[in-house]
């Protein structure tokens, strides 16, 4: 072996030096390889079938297969979010589309038209790109020569006189991209460092030019852009941008004035209409432009005139009416004040000095934190800002200025707000120290108390954006950091809601700002400061978003500002995806924090103080379940204050307050307890006084009484557990305030008084024998209230009470829930909801008595577990066949499938019993009868309709054959069971395709083919569509296996099932109905055709079947099926063909009139598939009698019409057409005729 490794060693090492190189290759391939290869590889995943497209369009010189353009926009708009992996291929992609457009351009004059049809494809793609990576990027690869002026021009004046031929196609015509493109263009093209006027060719042949005018370019472009700004589209923002860059150059002063005094007149007019609306956001925007490029010197000259317009605008309507328009308004109004301050970076601002790399590697550790000045911010002596303040010239408009800048920070609208915002840091940069503290505390007066949500956020916003500038000093920290904190904090109550996230996530952004800006030194105090507040937010705070930020604003700080005590710890706990789930958040996040010195007590007196208060129910009871979670950590803190604080709260008269307080109480009266605190006597006294006063106080009366009532039994709960010593006055307090609860019809106020009832009863009731059975006796009785919620409540508690208590009574409890699950007698009475808690009552009482026990292990009462077999499992079995229905659909399903779970448990217990003891008396506990019985109930109703109920139905068989610790024995063809039903997880059971095609494979074995067929004709007869085609289908496949005999078999046996299914459920629409609706579907697959005994048997079975359920039936997808079935049967020999014609004949005289319809045709139809109907020199008379009345007009067959028909197909009138005696008039049958058929229609579905 070793020698064998001496040999291979050489040519292993030779295989990794191959490996190392080829990588290294690799490497090299990426630093020299052509960039294309590079991308391919790295970025845009579609590149090649890009590239395909683009080669086609450039070899071509056009788009010739007009989907191309389609397929690329789809590609592209899958990088929106990601534009920066698109970039790298922009000059690759742009170039050559450009050039084919510059090159189309000249021939614009001959074939315009045509031209334009080849452009827009092209400019389609182009502004797609700019869509994704943005103009900026794009621009760079347009040509940009001299003379690609005047053809950009040209392109741009074609596009704006054609319009595009329909403007209701889904898809673009690129009319609109064309001219966002060419406009793009322009904004670099009029860049050309020459005077325009000496590329426009057009000057040369007019004579009346003279210097200093504008040049007829300029005027087009001018005349093009002006119009554009009335635009609702992109081209308004184009136009704005290519205006900046136009009016701007040296060359233009004259135009530039122009425009102006343009602008004057379009901003004072008072027309109100839609297109002078969005004239205003073009003038608006492009003056923005204008002033962000243009020259201060030539920006002063009409800074008068600009900031009068301005003022008087934002004062109107419009700028009332649209947002959009004041987001402008603002932006123009800082760019003003920003021309009237001259440009200058204050020496006063604070700037935190950013250390270098080479610095940090060649300097120690030790070094590098030694010295105090190492990091310190920089700032000049204070004489110097004194002198500059003297210096500095501050125009009188500026008060102004700043004045429209600190009302946009309260505006009702964000991107007001935030334009605001970025005015109020860009304007004090200008400005000396003294008049940035003055806007300072402008803004810090936004947060007064009278001020609104809105000027909290603006001022958060503000405050961001100067001390992302170094604006805001340290020395200003004492009096902005006690503000940001009530910022984070800031929730309004406003009717049912709150308002307040926006104004806590800017706060947040505010903590943010100040990580990235100052130095650790500086930040030390305020870190420790407001740490707390942002893990409470981060922690706490209703709204996801708030909880990311103030966790993305404390990471900032804890990145950057040095060694904060457990801040990485913490970092790695609070973090984005673990703040997503509110309960998360309050359960695991911030009992984890909580653990650090520091956090414990700013949580509690959150959750104490906001949380338990709050408006949303959900946030109140997490902060009860919160608070628990936090007891572990000091019991002592939460009984001597908390619990103090809490008390007198349950009595409060703020119903969020009191229900939160009740929740809280027992929720840390619970955790007191499991942490092992033993309470004083005297808070044993106040905490079990709770709930009488709230009783005496009439706390559940009004508004909120049923979130008492659940908070209230949530309490009852918690303290039962812990184990608080009560009186025997407090005890009936209790008890009388479940039983209330139980019987209230809400069923989360039931279902949390079940637990409360279970805990109380296992705490106190437990050897007091006589309020045991009084406890029993009361609930027994309300088995049989006239009130429904009372039922319900009484099955859920019986349920619930241990053994001890129902050992008393055992037989009278089962005994009266067994009656309790059966359909009432009185309709009134009914109510699925008492029948299911019945159900689950029952066995949950089942499973609690036959659970062994220290005294009796064996649990050997043998009638117990008979009257479990006899009356119990027969009481399961027949609630499975509970279908009851009323306005919310099919509610027995409920019955059903507590009655699936509980069949599955009963069974268990009588397995586990039988196979326990060896004598005869418990082995006969479960037999084959039994086995049968159960298996096939339940694979009834693994091929129903309800998704739910057959994935119920096929995971309680999968449990029931696999179980792990008991046996279930005699099941019938277990083998074939346990092919069907494999034992695997994850099964998707409730999808139709999947579970059909297996259970109807049990259909060969007749015991339980009945079952299987009377639920699958439910789910193939229905009218649910995917549902039918999926049960149908199956069915048709299975019966299609095998061979010839096989299949004959299979179908014999499915005719005997169907017949047993039409006698057992007679009458019975719900069955009968989806039956026949199968029959129909079958006997169209050509079904039943074959003419052997068994299917002459079962034609006969079904007319017979059919002559009792179309009798007097007003269903009409019942007369339907019928009539279609009787069709069929008269078309096969006799002797059943002539008892079929002549019921098929009768519905000739139906009242309704589609039924006459239906019956003529197909009593057509089976004159012609079968000639011994009727003789042949008869039937072209018969054939004209059916069809000579107009059917769908109303017309019935005449009482002449009726003998002669009888008379020719050999039939007794009086037999045929004995239903059709009335003696009710003409009018009269055509009225209620007309009011029933409405009536059908609407009940039928159609």
């Amino acid at each position: 072996m070793a020698a064998t490794e001496d040999q291979i060693s050489p040519a292993k090492i030779e295989t990794e030096a191959d490996a190392v190189k080829l990588e290294e290759e690799e490497e090299e391939d990426d630093e020299h390889d052509s960039k294309e290869r590079v991308l391919q590889r790295y970025f845009l995943q579609e590149w090649n079938l890009v590239k395909s497209l683009l080669d086609d369009i450039v070899s071509n010189g056009r788009v010739v297969v007009p989907s191309s353009v389609q397929k690329i926009q789809s590609i592209m708009d899958k990088y929106q979010e990601q534009g920066q992996l698109v970039e790298p291929y922009l000059e690759s992609i742009v170039s050559p589309l450009m050039l084919i457009i510059r090159s189309k351009i000249s021939e614009l004059d001959s074939r315009s038209d045509e031209i334009l049809k080849i452009v827009k494809p092209i400019c389609i793609i182009i502004y797609t790109l700019v869509t994704v990576c943005g103009y900026k990027s794009v621009i760079k690869f347009f040509p940009h020569q001299v003379s690609d002026l005047e053809l950009a021009v040209l392109l741009l004046e074609k596009c704006h006189t054609t319009s595009s031929g329909s403007s209701l196609r889904q898809e673009s015509t690129g009319e609109m991209e064309a001219k966002c493109v060419t406009l793009l263009w322009l904004s670099i093209l009029v860049l050309v460092p020459f005077d325009i006027s000496s590329v426009d060719t057009s000057i040369a042949e007019d004579e009346s030019f003279c210097v200093g005018d504008i040049a007829p370019l300029v005027l087009k472009i001018l005349g093009f852009c002006k119009d554009y700004l009335c635009s609702s589209g992109p081209m308004r923002r184009i136009s704005g941008l290519l205006l900046s860059k136009l009016l701007t150059r040296p060359d233009m002063g004259k135009a530039f004035t122009s425009f102006v005094e343009w602008t004057d007149e379009v901003l004072s007019s008072k027309e109100d209409s839609v297109v002078n609306h969005f004239r205003l956001l073009g003038v608006m925007e492009a003056l923005a432009a204008i002033f962000k490029t243009a020259s201060r010197k030539v920006l002063l000259d009409v800074l008068p005139t600009v900031l009068n317009n301005v003022t008087v605008l934002s004062k109107s309507s419009a700028a009332t009416r649209s947002p959009l328009l004041r987001k402008y308004l603002i932006k123009l109004t800082q760019r003003i004040g920003l021309v009237c301050l001259p440009h200058r970076l204050p020496s006063w601002r604070y700037v935190a000095r950013t250390a270098s790399l080479s610095e940090n590697i060649s300097t120690g550790p030790t070094q590098r934190l030694a010295p105090d000045h190492a990091g310190a911010a920089v700032a000049q002596p204070e004489c110097t800002d004194d002198q500059e303040d003297e210096d500095m010239d501050v125009p009188e408009i500026l008060e102004e200025i700043i004045e429209m800048l600190l009302s946009g920070l309260r505006d009702t609208d964000t991107v007001v707000r935030w334009s605001a915002a970025k005015g109020i840091g860009r304007v004090s940069s200008r400005l000396t120290s003294v008049l940035s503290e003055e806007v300072l505390s402008s803004v810090l007066e936004l947060f007064s108390p009278g001020e609104g949500d809105g000027s909290w956020h603006g001022g958060c916003l503000a405050l961001a954006e100067l001390a992302r500038r170094g604006l805001l000093l340290p020395r200003s920290f004492p009096q902005v950091v006690p503000i940001i904190v009530k910022a984070l904090h800031y929730d309004v109550r406003r009717g049912p809601h709150s308002v307040g996230s926006h104004v806590r996530d800017a706060a947040a952004y505010v903590c943010w700002a100040f990580g990235r800006a100052y130095y650790h030194k500086d930040m030390k105090n305020v870190l420790d400061q407001l740490a707390p507040d942002l893990l409470i937010v981060g922690s706490f705070d209703r709204e996801v978003n708030c909880r990311r930020a103030a966790a993305a604003a404390f990471q900032e700080n804890v990145g950057r500002q040095g060694n904060y005590p457990h801040g990485i710890d913490i970092v790695n706990i609070a973090d984005y995806f673990s703040l997503s789930s509110r309960v998360n958040s309050y359960l695991q996040v911030a009992v984890s924090i909580a653990q650090y010195e520091g956090y414990l007590y700013p949580f509690v007196d959150e959750l104490l103080y906001n949380k338990i208060c709050h408006w949303d129910k959900s946030l109140r009871e997490l902060a009860a379940k919160a608070l628990a979670a936090l007891v572990k950590y000091e019991p002592e803190y939460f009984v001597n204050y908390v619990l103090e604080k809490l008390i007198p709260c349950t009595l409060s008269t703020d119903l969020c307050m009191r229900h939160g307080a009740t929740l809280a109480a027992g929720e840390v009266v619970l955790a007191v307890h499991q942490c092992g605190y033993v309470l004083s006597a005297d808070s044993h006294k106040r905490i079990a006084g709770i709930v009488p006063a709230i009783e005496k106080a009439r706390l559940y009366r009004g508004k909120g009484g049923e979130i008492m009532r659940l908070a209230v039994s949530r309490f009852i709960e918690c303290i039962s557990s812990s184990h608080v010593a009560l009186s025997e006055r407090t005890e009936r307090i209790l008890l009388d305030t479940l039983t209330v609860n139980l019987g209230h019809p809400n069923s989360q106020i039931q279902n949390a008084a079940v637990s409360a009832v279970q805990q109380l009863v296992q705490s106190y009731l437990i050897g007091n024998d006589k309020k045991a059975a009084d406890l029993i006796s009361k609930h027994l009785k309300h088995l049989t209230d006239p009130n429904v919620a009372v039922r319900r409540g009484s099955a859920l508690a019986l349920g619930v009470l241990p053994y001890e208590l129902l050992i008393a009574k055992w037989k009278d409890v089962v005994s009266k829930l067994c009656s309790a699950c059966m359909i009432e007698a009185n309709p009134e009475d009914r109510d699925a909801e008492a029948r299911m808690n019945a159900v689950k009552g029952l066995t949950s009482v089942c499973e609690t008595l036959t659970q062994p026990r220290a005294s009796d292990p064996e649990n050997d009462d043998l009638s117990l577990f008979i009257l479990i077999k006899t009356e119990v499992m027969d009481t399961l079995l027949k609630a499975l066949d509970d279908y009851s229905v009323d306005n919310r659909g099919d509610v027995g399903s409920w019955v059903r499938e507590a009655a699936i779970h509980g069949l599955e448990k009963c069974t268990y217990i009588l397995c586990k019993k039988a196979g326990d003891h060896n004598n005869d008396s418990f082995s006969s506990l479960f037999d084959s009868n039994l086995a049968n019985r159960l298996i096939g109930g339940i694979v009834k109703q693994g091929v129903e309709k309800m998704d739910k109920l057959r994935e119920t139905a096929a995971k309680a068989l999968q449990r029931i054959l696999y179980h792990e610790t008991v046996t279930v024995p005699f099941i019938l063809y277990r083998e074939k069971l346990e092919e069907i039903i494999p034992n695997q997880e994850g099964l998707r059971w409730a999808v139709p395709t999947f579970s059909f095609p297996r259970f109807v494979q049990l259909l060969g074995f007749p015991c339980y083919s009945k079952g299987v067929m009377s639920g699958l004709v439910i789910s193939a007869g229905g009218l649910q569509k995917s549902l039918k085609e999926a049960s149908f289908s199956a069915l048709l496949q299975y019966l299609g296996e095998g061979e010839a005999n096989e299949q004959r078999s299979k179908e014999s046996a499915m005719c005997d099932d169907i017949l047993w299914i039409l006698q057992e459920y007679k009458k019975c629409d719900r069955v009968i109905v989806p039956c026949l609706k199968t029959i129909e579907e079958l006997l169209d697959e050509k079904m039943f055709l074959n003419q052997e005994a068994y299917t002459l048997s079962f034609y006969k079975g079904v007319v017979d079947s059919l002559a009792i359920e179309l009798r007097a039936s007003k269903i009409f997808a019942k007369l339907e099926a019928g009539v279609v079935i009787l069709g069929y049967i008269a078309s096969v020999s006799e002797p059943i063909s002539k008892q079929a014609f002549s019921q098929l004949l009768s519905f000739l005289a139906h009242r309704y009139p589609k039924i006459r319809e239906k019956a003529a045709e197909e009593a057509c139809l089976a004159l012609v598939r079968n000639k011994t109907l009727v003789t042949e020199d008869k039937i072209e008379r018969v054939k004209d009698i059916i069809t000579t009345p107009c059917w769908e007009a109303g017309m019935e067959l005449t009482q002449s019409q009726k003998l002669e028909l009888c008379e020719l197909a050999g039939l007794e009138h009086g037999v045929v057409f004995r239903t059709r005696s009335r003696t009710v008039t003409k009018t009269m049958t055509a009225s209620d005729e007309n009011a029933s058929y409405s009536a059908l229609v609407d009940s039928s579905g159609f």
